[in-house]
């Protein structure tokens, strides 16, 4: 991999379950001027195998699974623009690895992190506990199932948890899945340093929870994200030591949260809903703002996935659109017939 050094600390061979397993490796990016590293992956192990329970469904495939992984993105070393491609590379080093195609994979105690460490405070978040089972991701078991391969996920995010489930197509000429998620109970006082670096504010008090549904199919994707904030509370004791603007600042922000806040369930919330194709995505920004205004004075949205969006939503993609079209050019030939009779 270009641009980065790794190394492996020792290799075992369990000949008798076609297996082996890489102990120890690490994966540093290398800064091209000073050529100083910088973590980007690391596992304690890494096992390799023959999946046995695949050769009664007549296919030789493979099994990994990561024994405590870290996997680090640092701001200004490994560009978010480039995790696309340093993904696909580490994929690729990986398939070197296995010398077969890979049906099962699964992560024991993963963790995720971002850091900047060029903002004051330094920025470190991360994502911990993480625990992921992939099944069935050659589609050696199809069955009746457009979607026969599935991806389940659980973690820990400050306080909180996240939990993910995807059933898709692996090896379909588009992506092709259908996902839910939500991730409930996040601690943002625990997020200080973050709100600090990025927005100039921190809080004493709150919960994050994010609630989303995402389907996609043939280049179209549908689905919506809904982000809540509940008990916000920016102002504190501890802030009467801050700056002037700080504190001000912080005012601004604190303002904002009541205004937007539904007063009957203390949650600022809002539903962004997505929908287009891979190369001319729209999110709807307006909707957006209206949502939270909505929310804010009409009605509180329910902190919960909707389960309103399955693979065959992706099929509806722009026949709305066309329809209203197709409407009004009906409607409009229909007045032209009735002037021309006249």
């Amino acid at each position: 991999m270009d641009g980065y050094y790794g190394h492996i600390e020792d290799v075992d061979i369990s000949l008798f379950r076609g297996a082996y397993v890489i102990n120890d490796i690490y994966l540093n990016k290398v800064d091209s001027a000073s050529k100083e590293q910088t973590d980007f992956f690391k596992c304690a192990n890494i096992d390799l195998s023959i999946e046995w329970s695949a050769l009664f469904n007549g296919s030789i495939v493979g099994e990994l699974a990561f024994d405590s992984p870290n996997l680090i993105f640092t701001k200004d070393v490994v560009e978010i623009s480039d995790v696309a491609q340093d993904t696909s590379t580490f994929k690729k080093l990986l398939d070197g690895f296995m010398p077969l195609k890979v049906n099962r994979v699964d992560v024991n105690n993963g963790q995720l992190n971002y850091v900047d460490n060029t903002t004051d405070p330094k920025v470190d978040v991360s994502l911990n506990d993480l625990e992921v089972v992939a099944l069935n991701l050659t589609n050696v078991t199809e069955g009746d199932s457009v979607l026969p391969a599935t991806i389940t996920a659980h973690a820990t995010v400050y306080e909180g948890t996240l939990d993910f489930n995807m059933k898709l197509d692996a090896m379909a000429d588009y992506t092709t899945f259908d996902l839910n998620a939500e991730l409930k109970n996040t601690n943002l006082a625990l997020l200080n340093d973050f709100f600090k670096a990025y927005g100039k504010f921190d809080v004493t008090g709150g919960q994050f929870g994010l609630y989303t549904e995402m389907a996609t199919k043939e280049g179209k994707f549908i689905g919506y994200v809904k982000p809540f904030i509940e008990d916000l509370d920016v102002i504190g004791e501890e802030d009467r030591n801050d700056a002037v603007l700080f504190r001000l600042w912080e005012h601004v922000v604190a303002v904002a949260g009541v205004v937007l806040q539904n007063q009957k369930t203390d949650q600022v919330a809002t539903k962004v809903e997505i929908e287009g194709a891979f190369k001319n995505p729209k999110i709807k920004k307006l909707d957006a703002v209206w949502e939270v205004l909505r929310n804010a004075f009409i009605k509180a949205l329910l902190p919960t996935v909707d389960n309103e969006i399955t693979i065959n939503s992706v099929k509806k993609v722009g026949t709305d659109k066309n329809k209203n079209r197709n409407d009004k050019s009906s409607s409009s030939k229909k007045k032209w017939i009735r002037k021309k009779k006249k």
